[in-house]
């Protein structure tokens, strides 16, 4: 199972870089989305899958009788599903607002301080 969801993560990463490196600023959203899921999946598979008991100690018993599962990784992806989805929200935002004022998504047409017909910036003071 962990074998196969290695692989999957490894396909969600690819796909990441891909929408990441386009022009045009809503599949850059969509990579951004993506990249997030891709890091919450690797984490919770890094935390171990499998039919571990809950990490519960008996009364009685100052260790677990056997192997419990890890909370911990369980936790991260909870909170980084909050700051991911929060982060995307204000990006979405950003992109509307750009593109209100641009009329546009395509990152070469929202060139406002360098435009491409006036030449290089000064490169000397």
């Amino acid at each position: 199972m962990e074998t196969a969801l290695a692989v999957v993560i490894g396909i969600m990463f690819t796909f990441t870089i891909y929408l990441l490196l386009s022009r045009y600023i809503i599949r850059m959203l969509l990579g951004v989305v993506l990249l997030g899921n891709s890091v919450n999946l690797s984490i919770f598979v890094a935390g171990r899958i499998g039919p571990i008991a809950p990490p519960l100690i008996p009364g009685g018993l100052d260790m677990p009788p056997m192997a419990i599962a890890n909370s911990v990784p369980q936790a991260l992806v909870l909170t980084a599903i909050v700051i991911s989805f929060s982060f995307f929200v204000f990006l979405l935002v950003l992109t509307y607002r750009a593109y209100q004022d641009l009329e546009t998504d395509d990152t070469q047409d929202m060139r406002v301080a360098e435009p491409e017909d006036e030449g290089l910036p000064p490169l000397g003071y």
